[in-house]
């Protein structure tokens, strides 16, 4: 069977640091309360035990991890739970050795005894791995284990195709080439190729609306992280830059709201200096909050959730682009983009290292903003291109196993490098191109299968040996 990919897989709203180490094991701790209910066995639990392995042991703690799986196991979801209740809530459950499995049924829980990161072991499908195990009144047990794989897509053990429901898309796209072909036969846009297949799953007006979901919630983390300020969580006391540089180059002028506040940021100028400092501070403000576990768009992970919207926010700053069909539009070729990387390499850290993440989100936002900019659908594609091969080999290796060192200043840099290569490819012949985009997805799979395991993801290579957790970011 063929991956189908919707918008709705490339992004999801959920809560940071990581789409792999937190929303995804959070969607498998709601799988297998699903999977405990459907069973009929909820209210016959007397007690839960939770085996993190690989990545999801060596950088769990970092990334949130045991924090996902007990407000998955407490009921609780990613999109709607409130942010600032997060680190409280688990506190409590710490704490009081209580845990109310799925908002309903009171079980004793030692999170020292009943949550194990099993370091040194790993399951061969996945690095990110977690088994649940329910032992229930009568001496009997219901286990499950769960792979997320990257961007929050998580895979049950043993998930067979024949379980997954197929739907009727009008183009079937693999790989670049495919898209390129029914572009060229169609004369759609890539965009507009993305919302036809949508409807095999959705009215088109419910996609929109679903689209500018994300994008509202894009838009209230850029300018939440640009406006608070402090210290990150996790104990290497990383200062929020974004609400400095955002009130330096603001320069007093007044807003009151987020519209008035692209305009003050409009009355600024359009310099290269002042652009490349906005660009920077919208992907600083993003990857602020997503380590803060503030609410994100995995764009397609957490860990790359800055790029996206730092390059969304400067067409729509600095090209006038807050239209609903331009949103729409930028978000639909942007995932379309992804889709390609996730069916022939990985959007995984954990399986591919940084260029993955930052990476693929570079290629995305690139190919978006090329379509956006009125280039045609050869150079769409030559912008993802270029943008991920200048990524090729970038590896994990999160100081601390927090997504901040070097991964919030990473998002700065994807994001530019994603507008350089929108602008090349404007300025190119794809026609005299010598790398497609199937090449280079190719070669960073081949690269992601080489690369050593210890820079990805795991903090046992790279930056996260050789500094110093006394050092602050430079």
């Amino acid at each position: 069977m063929k991956e189908q990919i919707s918008v709705f897989d490339m992004f999801k709203i959920g809560i940071g640091p990581s789409s792999s180490h937190t929303l995804g094991p959070w969607r498998a701790a709601q799988l297998f309360l699903r999977r405990l209910s459907q069973k009929g066995v909820l209210e016959q639990t007397e007690a839960v035990k939770i085996l993190l392995y690989g990545s999801l042991a060596k950088t769990g703690i970092g990334h949130g991890t045991d924090v996902a799986v007990l407000l998955g196991l407490s009921g609780d979801d990613p999109v709607t739970f409130a942010v600032e209740e997060v680190v409280s809530k688990v506190e409590r459950i710490r704490q009081q050795h209580r845990l109310m499995l799925a908002g309903t049924h009171e079980i004793s829980f030692q999170y020292t005894n009943d949550l194990l990161f099993l370091y040194g072991d790993s399951l061969p499908f996945h690095p990110n791995a977690v088994t649940f195990q329910a032992l229930l009144v009568d001496g009997t047990a219901v286990s499950e284990t769960y792979y997320s794989i990257g961007g929050g897509f998580v895979v049950q053990e043993d998930d067979s195709d024949e379980d997954k429901q197929e739907v009727d898309l009008p183009f079937s796209v693999q790989n670049a080439h495919d898209l390129l072909t029914w572009c060229m036969r169609t004369g759609l846009k890539i965009s507009e190729l993305v919302l036809e297949n949508e409807q095999a799953w959705r009215s088109e007006e419910e996609t929109r609306k679903g689209i500018i979901r994300l994008f509202e919630t894009i838009r209230d983390c850029i300018y939440r992280g640009c406006h608070t300020t402090g210290s990150l969580p996790g104990g290497l006391q990383v200062e929020r830059r974004a609400h400095k540089l955002n009130k330096r180059l603001i320069s007093g002028r007044p807003y009151s709201d987020y519209e008035s506040w692209i305009a003050a940021i409009r009355a600024g100028g359009n310099s290269f200096q002042y652009t490349l400092d906005w660009v920077s501070c919208f992907a600083l403000a993003v990857n602020e909050e997503n380590a803060s576990f503030g609410r994100v768009v995995t764009a397609p992970t957490n860990g790359a959730a800055g790029v996206i919207p730092a390059v969304l926010q400067y067409f729509i700053t600095f090209h006038d682009g807050l239209q609903e069909d331009q949103l729409v539009r930028f978000i639909a070729t942007a995932s379309e983009i992804g889709s390609i990387f996730k069916k022939g390499a990985t959007i995984s850290a954990a399986m591919g290292g940084c260029q993955a993440e930052i990476g693929v989100s570079s290629a995305m936002a690139a190919g978006a903003l090329t379509e956006r900019l009125g280039g045609s659908q050869r150079q769409v594609l030559m912008a993802a291109e270029i943008a991920m091969e200048h990524h090729l080999g970038l590896t994990c290796d999160p100081i601390g196993g927090l997504v901040q060192i070097p991964c919030i200043e990473r998002n700065t840099m994807g994001a530019i490098k994603a507008i350089t290569a929108a602008q090349l490819a404007l300025q190119s012949n794809p026609d005299k191109a010598k790398v497609s985009l199937d090449a280079v997805v190719k070669t960073m799979w081949e690269t992601a299968q080489d690369m050593n395991v210890k820079y990805k993801e795991t903090a046992d290579g790279g930056l996260a040996v050789n500094i110093p957790l006394s050092l602050p970011e430079c």
